[in-house]
């Protein structure tokens, strides 16, 4: 049943993602994002869907979590202030080259003039740089709606979406009329299971991929209900967000100069070189930096004097070296062999020997027996159990996201929900999903597999080293369900029955597989 309701922008964006069918909001407080959260905690309707709304440890925690019940299909909110982006930057970036399964907002909330803030960054630079869409409402009412929007567009086009706000949208009140409630999504797994995996040649073909999109994500911009064109005088405004709604107060009996509202990303450069054609001057509203100022002045330069990787003199992607620098100058350069076409492929491979082998194929025997299994790891010479003869993990996006996306998605219904993370990268980023996990009694079985080093850059220290169970029960892990177990052949037996058991568990249980890094251990001989 619809309902009009007087809500805060926040409150409109929070109902609006509990009515599209959100199974987890994950977030860490921060203004002037809070009541999204807080709202979400205390909404009868997603008490009784029982829709995830703890607090996370960080922002990066949060985002990683999202990821995970993104990647099994349901619909996650994920929310912060500008500054938090900054902490969530390494998940945010490297979700869009994984893409989405289940829809997937990433809720921003900047904070022009530092009311509460260190400072006034703009988020809309990070949905660029990430090659997602970008959405700034411009009201309460399209806030709500907005946000709905959102989460469809992302599972249409398999990317995460930025969605940004700022102060004053989120704190000031309006109507707003409720549309229909969506029911959550059920478990559905990833298509294309190597794009969760940014093993260097899945990223490379990913990035290509992203690229590819653009004009299409530029094209869905241009023919958005939230970008508006409407002709008028010789007078031109852009009026991007909140911005659009500053300009409508001004004229109540109606604005009679030309105007573009701009409320979703990439820009719709068809539209802004229309606007410039049919006016004397443009002005352009923004609340923040000048994001779209400087974009447009670059689009306003039709004299094809700048030249460099968007003009093709460059390539797009990979690396500037000298012999491209050589031919983009004008000069000729001698022809190179090329490497991928002319050497024979050595992909990488663990080690002989190497206790990670045992501890893939103990893992491997378990989780066969259980039809929805999914395995979680990360970034760490242990990433190789993505290839043969293993192929156990099934994701590997930043450091530390093994533990918090396996949370994600046990928070969303998969079991059994596992998570592989290395000692160093534990101590790195594990830590704090370890205590998100802790504190939401997540049902996930969390294999450490300790080499005592930092072994895929050359063996350094591991900061971990000696004190991981520790650590485990410093957190909250309870001690009956911490195990260590030495991976070699012959301790198989035993390892199974222990993984077995702890799967078997509702609740968090940590696997420590402990045994000196092979190469580690012969440079130690040798010393």
């Amino acid at each position: 049943m619809k309902e009009k309701l007087l809500l805060l922008g926040d409150q409109a964006i929070a109902l609006g993602a509990i009515h599209a069918g959100i199974t987890g909001v994950y977030a860490y407080p921060g203004t002037p994002s809070t009541e999204i959260t807080e709202y979400i905690q205390e909404y009868p309707l997603a008490k009784e869907r029982n829709i995830h709304s703890r607090w996370c440890t960080n922002e990066k925690t949060a985002m990683e979590a999202a990821l995970g019940v993104s990647y099994i299909g349901k619909r996650a909110l994920v929310c912060m202030k500008h500054v938090g982006l900054n902490v969530a930057a390494d998940a945010f970036v490297n979700s869009a080259m994984t893409g989405t399964n289940g829809g997937l907002v990433v809720l921003v909330a900047d904070d022009p003039s530092m009311h509460s803030s260190q400072n006034e960054q703009d988020s809309r630079f990070y949905g660029k740089f990430a090659f997602t869409p970008i959405f700034e409402p411009s009201s309460q009412q399209e806030a709500y709606d907005m946000v709905r929007y959102a989460f469809d567009l992302s599972e249409k086009c398999e990317l995460p979406v930025l969605m940004r706000i700022t102060t004053r949208m989120a704190h000031s009140r309006a109507v707003v009329e409720t549309a229909e409630i969506r029911q959550q999504n059920d478990i559905k797994f990833p298509e294309d299971k190597s794009r969760w995996i940014l093993l260097p040649v899945n990223a490379r073909r990913r990035y290509n991929e992203l690229l590819a999109v653009q004009p299409e994500l530029e094209k869905i911009s241009t023919e958005s209900q939230y970008n508006v064109y409407k002709k008028g005088n010789k007078q031109g405004v852009i009026a991007c967000g909140i911005g659009y709604n500053y300009l409508m107060e001004n004229y109540p009996e109606g604005c009679d100069r030309t105007v573009l509202k701009i409320s979703q990303y990439p820009l719709p450069r068809n539209i802004i070189k229309e606007i410039v054609a049919d006016c004397d001057e443009v002005l352009i509203l923004e609340d923040g930096q000048p994001f779209v100022e400087e974009q447009v002045r670059g689009l306003l330069d039709e004299s094809g004097k700048i030249k460099g990787r968007l003009t093709g003199e460059l390539p797009r992607v990979g690396e500037l070296t000298p012999d491209n620098v050589k031919l983009a100058l004008g000069f000729e350069s001698e022809q190179h062999l090329d490497a991928s076409k002319n050497v024979a492929p050595r992909p990488p491979a663990l080690c002989s020997g190497c206790g990670h082998r045992d501890v893939y194929d103990a893992l491997n025997e378990v989780i066969k027996d259980y039809t929805d299994a999914k395995v979680f790891s990360d970034i760490g010479c242990y990433t190789l159990g993505a290839l043969p003869p293993f192929r156990t993990i099934n994701s590997c996006v930043d450091m530390g996201a093994s533990i918090t996306m396996a949370k994600g998605a046990a928070d969303g219904g998969l079991f059994p929900s596992i998570a592989v993370i290395g000692d160093s990268t534990f101590t790195h980023s594990g830590i704090t999903g370890l205590l998100d996990a802790v504190n939401s009694k997540s049902n996930v079985t969390i294999i450490i597999s300790d080499n005592e080093t930092t072994a895929m850059t050359g063996g350094q220290d591991s900061a971990g080293t000696g004190r991981l169970e520790a650590i485990c029960l410093g957190v909250g892990v309870e001690a009956e369900h911490l195990h260590v177990v030495v991976p070699l052949p012959k301790n198989m037996d035993a390892i199974k029955a222990t993984i077995k058991q702890e799967i078997e568990y509702n609740g968090v249980s940590v696997i420590i597989p402990r045994r000196d890094c092979i190469q580690t251990h012969k440079r130690k001989a040798k010393k």
